[in-house]
Formats: C-alpha cells, structure tokens, sequence
C-alpha cells in the first residue's frame, strides 16, 4: 500500500510546553485513521499540524512522498489539498446549504458549482436541501452539510476534528457509522480526532491511542481491546480490572482467583510480580461456577447488563450477564472465569 500520509518523528510545541514529542505515523490512500485519547495528550495538535494550522519544531510531515511541513519549511494549509470538518462545523449562517458547500469552489463556473454541490448533497443524504439555511437544520444535518464541503473541492485527504461531539449519543453513533461509509465510498482517506472510543472503534480501520503526546499503541479495535501493549492503552479502552498476580511460568499465573493458563507466553523471570487484566467478558455467569460474589451495583445495557461484584476476598470486579439474568444488589452469583485471552504487565509498569 502507498502512504499518502507520512509524520516523520514530528515534535510541536504548544504555549510553551511539548504538546506532540517525537511522534511517527502513516496512513494509506483509502484507509481511514483515527487518533484516540484524553483531553490534553496532543492529538488535536497532530491533526492541525498535518493541516498546516501548527508548526512543526522538528521532523517532518510528508504528503503523497513531498514534504509539506519541517523545522524551517511549513506548506500554506491552502495547497495541501485537504479538507477539515471542524467540531462546531463552521458553517456560514448567511448562506444557504449550497452556498455553504460550494464555499471552496470559487474556480469553477457557477454551473459546475451547482452540479457539485447538488452531487454532494446526494452523497450525503440531502438531495433537495441545497435552498435552507444552516438554522433550519438540526445537528446531524449541519454535519453532513460539513462534510459536503470538505468533500466538494475532491481533496487528497479528509481531517475530523471531534466532529460529532455536538451531537446526542444516539445521533453520534448514527453518523459516525454514515461518514465511515461515505468516506469508504468516495475511496478518501481520512483522519479522525476524538476521546470517544465508540466514534474511534465504528470509523477507523487503525485506531492510534495517544497519551502524553506519543502514539502508545497503533492498531485494530479488536487488538486493542484483546492486545493491549501497555497498561495505559489497556486501562484507556474498554471496561476491566488489574488483579495481582504471580508469574508460575511463561503463560502461567497464580491469583486470588486460582492459577490461570493463557495462550500467550511472557519472557520475565518466574515469581515475577505481575498485574492481570480482566475484562467483563472474562467473567461469565454459571450457576455451578467456582467463583462467588456479590452484586454491589448494575447498569442496564439492554441485552446485557454490567455487574460490578464484590468476590469474597473483597476484590470487585466487572461481569457482562444477558438481561435476563437481572440479579438484585446484595445477591450472591456464580461466575466461572473464561479468559479467551491472558493480558498480563509487570507490577512494577
């Protein structure tokens, strides 16, 4: 595959402190990349400075092979051939929609404009709407007019910016599946900015976990979950517990819970302290299992709910049990573990 998108070791300051520090990544046409992590760890940095908005103090960034951005050289935003869907989706409230997305097409003739935008609006489901004005649409439709406009000029690479934070949860999970698929569909290559995992794990092919401006992981969601590298990544995605533990062998541990064998050997010396990540979906009901524990809070999920349990030694751990099992706080359950995969770090990490 041929990167479209390559960051050299890029480092960018940010009001006096290293916000992006030694930082490498590419991206290939057609794949749609996302950059995952808490508020203040520099991904909205990286995202500006592939856009132009934020120089780069060291390294480079490199566009279809041609540098683009370095420590001396910084390409105008204008001639990179990207488009941007802001998080407040900046739209102009004096222009109707098809003024809106044809904002950057000022060469073209006022037929081609209008041919443009009215194949933008069909792409992204509002054929018809070309007339209204921004008030007159509800966020959802304001974001779809957003990506309208970034599309309209055909750019190399598309960037998003937090673009469904704005949006009800219901309608975030709505369009983040939607502009997955009108993405893939034009074959553009994209970036997304956000700290929700949901919006990461329904857009992205590769997903990168930022934290303390690094890349700490870059990967599938499923390996992500299932393969973290690191404790942060694993504690950063999804829902799961650290249990101490023991090293017995290479894919041996003992814990409070009894000796467990995973399918995965670890290369630390043996009685090596370790931390053993576990998951809700380690944990599963089982009227004969060995383990009990007591129910201390739920949360309904609609076909599951997720139990937090407190086992006898006072250890409180997460559990996913179909709906129906609606047990009551205080009730004693039986759990049996089921880790499909063994995730242990060092103690001392």
């Amino acid at each position: 595959m041929t990167a479209l998108l390559e960051l050299d070791q890029i480092t960018c300051h940010y009001r006096g402190h290293t916000a992006v520090r030694e930082l490498s990544l590419h991206v290939n046409q057609g794949d749609l990349f996302c950059l995952l992590g808490p508020s203040g760890c520099g991904k909205t940095t990286v995202l500006r400075a592939i856009a132009g908005f934020e120089t780069v103090h060291d390294g480079q960034i490199r566009l279809r092979g041609e540098p683009v951005s370095s420590g001396h050289y910084t390409l105008p935003p204008e001639k990179r051939r990207i488009g941007m869907v802001f998080q407040d989706y900046a739209l102009f409230p004096h222009l109707n929609v098809c003024c809106n997305v044809c904002f950057g097409l000022q060469n073209k003739s006022k037929t081609e404009r209008s041919r443009i935008a009215d194949e933008m609006l069909e792409i992204v489901g509002l054929a018809g709407y070309g007339e209204r004005f921004v008030h007159e649409l509800s966020g959802g439709q304001q974001q779809r007019v957003a990506l309208a406009r970034a599309l309209a000029p055909q750019p190399d690479l598309i960037l998003l910016d937090e673009p469904f934070s704005n949006l009800d949860v219901e309608m975030r999970e709505k369009l983040s599946q939607e502009v997955r698929q009108i993405l893939k569909s034009q074959g553009t290559t994209g970036i997304l900015v956000t700290h929700d995992q949901m919006e990461a794990f329904a857009v992205g092919d590769q997903i990168g976990v930022m934290n303390h401006g690094q890349i700490l992981q870059k990967d599938t969601a499923y390996n992500l979950y299932h393969s973290p590298e690191n404790p942060f990544v694993a504690d950063f995605i999804g829902q799961g517990v650290f249990l101490d533990g023991i090293l017995l062998s290479p894919d041996t541990v003992e814990t409070e819970l009894g000796i467990i064998v995973g399918d995965r050997a670890y290369d630390w010396p043996l009685k090596t302290p370790v931390k053993l990540l576990l998951r809700p979906d380690d944990l599963v009901s089982n009227p004969e299992g060995h383990l009990q524990a007591e129910v201390i809070h739920k949360a309904f999920k609609g076909a599951e709910i997720m139990f937090t349990l407190r086992l006898n030694t006072g250890t409180e751990v997460l559990s996913l049990f179909p709906s129906h099992h609606d047990h009551a706080i205080g009730e004693q359950v039986r759990l049996q573990l089921a880790p499909d995969h063994m995730v242990i770090f060092r103690a001392d990490d």
